[in-house]
């Protein structure tokens, strides 16, 4: 449950965002040993939701003290571009250059990002007390993700581009803990509240094309996945000391038959022995295991993670509810026990999660709302100098043109 020393964490490839008591930072990695903050945001104090169009001026800003509402400002110019309120909390919010989303308990709203209008409205959605949801970066595949289940690990794909449903997919046996699309909106990874497998389906169709085995002891929460740039990695994140990165490629047979290994023989002999075994067994033994870990010096702390490129290298970004972002090396060719390279402090205070972003006990009997009705949504907006303009580059520059 939220409370007024919760603070959230956003991270983005090379940019991260960071809401406070205070309001909220956003800040910028473009050198492993440097960390610009880039603006601090005093609009609003006890920000739980802050998120970034990228490395534009454009940031989405939801508080406390108004968890219906949402205001959208250029924080360069200073000004606030637009808000919205809505008749139950905003749980989570998403947006690329062509869609912003706000997401409630039980519906979610699917906004035209260049001029705000509201363009769907989906109601009665399955319950999602945390807000879960997730939306691809890529515009033109602008695919959303979100659960269609609140007891089983069922994913609702849907076009915000065209307004429609794509498919369902049948991920998980318990309910959903993380959901991310790839660059390109041409996969999806889910993890369940169990934690131990992590699955990527292709989009649109839904086939499952990989699954991970992040561990078989206990069973975990999954705070974050994230894809590498170029979708040849995904790392997980979770309340332990380990983050997982996963590497995406297909096994050739042919290239095991020509060296024909004892590990080789030994995977082949497993392969074989599966068919006669129970399906959990079978699918356990086909499960890849992580390429790459990292050994965070905490335990229990809620983190995110994200792979990215600077200074030319492949890097794992994990910011932390400690206060801190930590830069590791990644091995791309070898993997294993990835390095620490440098550790940069965000804020003073340590950052507090809860395990819930549901509210409503909170504010018992708080409405700015004038009376709407369950799934109302309250056009009550006014923009700042005109629409939201996206087409300056320099501005609003796509996912490919961040800085290495």
């Amino acid at each position: 449950m939220l409370n007024a020393n919760t603070y959230c964490l956003c991270l983005c490839l090379s940019s991260l965002s960071v809401g406070t008591k205070a309001g909220y930072r956003l800040f910028s990695v473009t050198a492993v040993d440097k960390m610009d903050c880039i603006h601090e945001g005093v609009e609003c104090p006890d920000v739980y939701i802050v998120e970034r169009l990228f490395s534009s001026s454009l940031v989405v800003v939801v508080s406390l003290s108004m968890p219906r509402r949402m205001n959208v400002y250029h924080f360069k110019k200073g000004t606030e571009i637009c808000n919205y309120s809505y008749s139950n909390n905003i749980l989570s919010v998403r947006l690329n250059r062509q869609r912003l989303v706000v997401c409630l308990e039980e519906s979610i709203y699917i906004h035209n990002i260049k001029d705000m209008k509201l363009l769907k409205t989906l109601l009665n959605t399955p319950s999602n007390p945390s807000g879960l949801c997730a939306l691809s970066v890529n515009h033109s595949n602008s695919y959303l993700a979100y659960p269609g289940n609140p007891t089983i690990g069922e994913i609702i794909v849907y076009d915000a581009n065209n307004l429609s449903a794509v498919t369902l997919i049948q991920a998980h046996d318990s309910p959903l803990a993380a959901l991310t699309f790839n660059a390109s909106g041409t996969k999806l990874a889910s993890a369940s509240e169990k934690g131990t497998v992590i699955r990527v389906f292709t989009i649109p169709e839904g086939q499952k094309l990989f699954e991970f085995r992040r561990g078989m002891k206990r069973y975990v929460s999954i705070s974050s996945l994230s894809f590498s740039a170029d979708a040849q990695f995904l790392c997980a994140s979770s309340n332990t000391e380990t983050v997982h990165i996963f590497k995406l490629e297909q096994h050739s047979p042919s290239r095991e038959e020509e060296s024909p290994t004892w590990s080789a023989y030994v995977g082949k002999m497993f392969t074989a022995a599966s068919t006669y075994l129970p399906t959990q067994v079978s699918d356990m033994m086909h499960q890849d295991r992580a390429f790459a870990t990292v050994r965070l010096n905490m335990f229990g702390l809620k983190n995110i993670c994200a792979l990215t490129t600077i200074q030319k290298l492949p890097r794992l970004l994990v910011a932390s509810s400690d206060g801190h972002l930590y830069i590791y090396n990644v091995d791309p060719q070898d993997g294993g026990e990835c390095v620490l390279v440098q550790k940069h402090r965000c804020v003073s205070t340590s950052l507090h999660f809860a395990s819930s972003l549901t509210l409503p006990s909170l504010f018992p009997g708080y409405s700015e709302d004038g009376g709407a009705q369950k799934g109302e949504v309250i056009p009550e907006h006014e923009f700042a100098e005109g629409p939201v303009c996206l087409d300056d580059e320099n501005e609003f520059p796509p996912v490919g043109n961040q800085s290495n």
